[in-house]
């Protein structure tokens, strides 16, 4: 926990480029919510709004005055999202504005989640990008009051966002930024996720280009990549991110059985192992899918809790509904389904075809499917 004195600023932990912080019940309601669908911020909130699972969720609690916690925030952050009033965030800030060249992105969000607000450093600190990205994630409205200010690029450290993409390394970031903003050729190679991420009325511009794979990118000899997928890449396509970056949507699926009792670790060890073989990354996993009878396993809700993946179950009857490859009397004789992980994994998914058919390994069943999603563009 974070205790806040005057006088002094507060050791916080930065493990992401944005802030997210909040104040009352239903703004922590909202933040942690907030915090599921968009995936770039760290979230603070009070401690007397502690709910007992912030540990692992890596959510840090705070005892004492927001006031106190800004001046850090304000050092370490790119942005700081405030689900505070405009007003008083205003007068908090105040004494802590340098110059639009150092001043981090401030936003503020209203207690009902309605209205998200570009408040501070809108064109270079990004706030008003930020605004627009963090508002269709959570399905709000954004308030940009720049009457200049027109979105007509992709906001490389913000692509994806509102689906919950996250990127590998912030390394090339602002490289790649430069790339795009200069209208250098850039490369846009998809292999997974959501395909209308493009979402303004006008066409894209001319200098990025959408490439059908990774050998067509490399030959075209781009100055800058975005590579979306869920696959670990090859040798030879690290050339696309010597100025690149790569994105992981959350696009698998992950069916899994266990004995009563499994321990979190052995599940998560064969999640990677199981992962690694298939030379998939552990970012772009969605959702766990399993039977109903384990929707209380102590060791799946706490690997849930400690990645933010979505949890489902489904009935024994659901699960029968599925045609798989490999059904099996016993299991039907102890949970009345034919199987677990392979018809989870199917339906949650929404496919007919998986990545991983039953891999049994120790007290663990795993089976793994990609998500299908719509053609866009």
């Amino acid at each position: 926990m974070i205790s806040l004195r005057e006088g002094e600023i507060p050791v916080i932990e930065k493990r992401k480029p944005y802030a997210l912080v909040a104040i009352t019940k239903h703004g922590v309601a909202h933040a942690r919510s907030y915090a599921e669908k968009f995936p770039y911020a760290d979230l603070y909130y009070m401690k007397k709004f502690e709910q007992g699972d912030e540990a692992v969720r890596q959510i840090q609690l705070f005892d004492g005055t927001v006031r106190l916690l800004l001046p850090a925030l304000f050092q370490q952050y790119k942005g700081i999202i405030c689900i505070i009033s405009l007003g008083a965030v205003v007068r908090m800030i105040a004494p802590l504005l340098i110059d639009k060249k150092k001043d981090p992105a401030v936003l503020v969000i209203d207690d009902k989640g309605q209205y998200v607000v570009s408040v501070l450093s809108g064109h270079i600190g990004g706030a008003n990008a930020l605004t627009n990205e963090f508002a269709n994630a959570i399905g709000a409205t954004p308030v940009v009051t720049t009457a200049s200010d027109v979105q007509k690029t992709i906001p490389v450290d913000l692509f994806g966002a509102q689906f919950g993409w996250v990127w590998d390394s912030e390394e090339k970031l602002t490289s790649v930024s430069a790339s795009v903003v200069n209208e250098e050729h850039v490369a846009i190679v998809q292999e997974a996720g959501e395909r209308n991420w493009w979402m303004y009325e006008r066409p894209m511009p001319t200098n990025l280009k959408i490439y059908p794979s990774t050998k067509e990118a490399i030959n075209a000899k781009p100055q800058a990549t975005l590579l979306i997928t869920d696959r670990l890449i090859d040798a030879h396509e690290e050339v696309l991110i010597e100025n690149g970056v790569i994105y992981r949507p959350k696009s698998l699926v992950l069916g899994i059985g266990c004995n009563r009792g499994t321990e979190m670790e052995e599940i998560e060890q064969v999640i990677d192992e199981t992962l690694a073989e298939l030379h998939l990354s552990k970012q772009s996993v969605k959702a766990v899918a399993t039977i109903n009878l384990k929707k209380n396993e102590i060791g799946l809700l706490s690997l849930i809790a400690k990645h933010n993946w979505s949890f489902v179950t489904y009935t024994p009857e659901q699960l029968n509904e599925m045609p798989f490859q490999n059904p099996s009397e016993t299991v039907f004789k102890y949970t009345g389904a034919y199987g677990v992980s392979e018809p989870a994994a199917l339906r949650y998914a929404n496919t007919k075809e998986l990545l991983l058919e039953k891999k049994k390994s120790g007290n663990v069943t795993i089976s793994v499917a990609k998500v299908t999603f719509e053609e866009g563009l």
